[in-house]
C-alpha cells in the first residue's frame, strides 16, 4: 500500500490524495509536517510535502508522484495518448506551478505567519503574476476542460494552484486574480464539483 506523508492543509498533498482517489489506489495517509531534520529529509529532501512511500522507497514532488501514478495505474487516463499533447499538458502544468502558484507563494510569509512581506517583493509579484496569468492564457483551452475535452492533470494543478494563488493576492492585494479569466474559472468550478477533488475538499474541512 502506498503511504502519503504530510498534511492535509497542504494544496500539494491535497492534490496527491486527489490523484490516488481518481486512480482508485489504495493509500495510508500519515500526518507528518515538513522538516529540515534528518527523518523529514529522507523522505523529501527538500523537506517539502508531500511523499509517498512506495515498498520502502520514498519519492517527492507532486510532478513526479504524478508521473510514477499515471504508469503505475493507466486508467483512468489523465494524460493523452499522443505524445505532443501529453507534452502539452505537462507544459501547462509547469506554467501552473512555477509561474503562477510558486511566485503567489512569496506572500505566504505574511498571509499565514504575519512576517511582512517587503513593498518590492509585493510589487515584483504583482509583476510576475500578471506574466504567468498571461502564459497560462495562452495554452489554456477550457472546453471544457484545462486542455481541452479530456480531463488531465492540468485540471487538478489549476485547482490546487488557483485555489492558494487566488487567496494570497486576495489578502495581499484585495484583488481577484481570476478576474477576466473566464475559462479558469469554469474548470475551478468544474472540478470543485469532480469526485475525487470533492471527496479531499470534505475530509480536509472535516479533518
Amino acid at each position: 500500500m502506498i503511504k502519503l506523508y504530510g498534511l492535509r492543509m497542504s494544496n500539494y498533498y491535497s492534490l496527491t490524495k486527489a490523484l490516488l482517489i481518481e486512480k482508485a489506489l489504495d493509500f495510508e495517509e500519515v500526518k507528518k509536517a515538513p522538516s529540515q531534520k534528518e527523518d523529514f529529509l529522507m523522505l523529501s529532501p527538500m523537506g517539502k510535502m508531500p511523499a509517498i512511500e512506495v515498498d520502502g522507497v520514498y519519492l517527492s514532488e507532486s510532478i513526479a508522484i504524478a508521473g510514477y501514478l499515471e504508469r503505475l495505474q493507466p486508467q483512468p487516463a489523465l494524460l493523452p495518448n499522443d505524445a505532443l499533447h501529453a507534452a502539452k499538458v505537462m507544459e501547462l502544468v509547469c506554467h501552473l506551478k512555477l509561474d503562477v502558484e510558486l511566485v503567489a507563494r512569496r506572500l505566504l510569509p505574511e498571509v499565514l505567519f504575519k512576517q511582512p512581506v517587503s513593498e518590492e517583493t509585493k510589487a515584483a509579484v504583482k509583476a510576475d503574476l500578471a506574466k504567468g496569468m498571461k502564459a497560462v492564457e495562452r495554452l489554456f483551452v477550457g472546453a471544457p476542460y484545462a486542455a481541452g475535452d479530456q480531463l488531465t492533470l492540468a485540471d487538478f494543478y489549476t485547482f490546487y494552484c488557483f485555489g492558494l494563488s487566488s487567496g494570497m493576492v486576495k489578502a495581499i492585494y484585495d484583488e481577484d486574480l481570476l478576474d477576466g479569466y473566464p475559462a479558469i474559472q469554469n474548470v475551478l468550478a468544474l472540478m470543485a464539483e469532480h469526485p475525487s477533488v470533492k471527496r479531499v475538499e470534505t475530509e480536509k474541512s472535516a479533518k
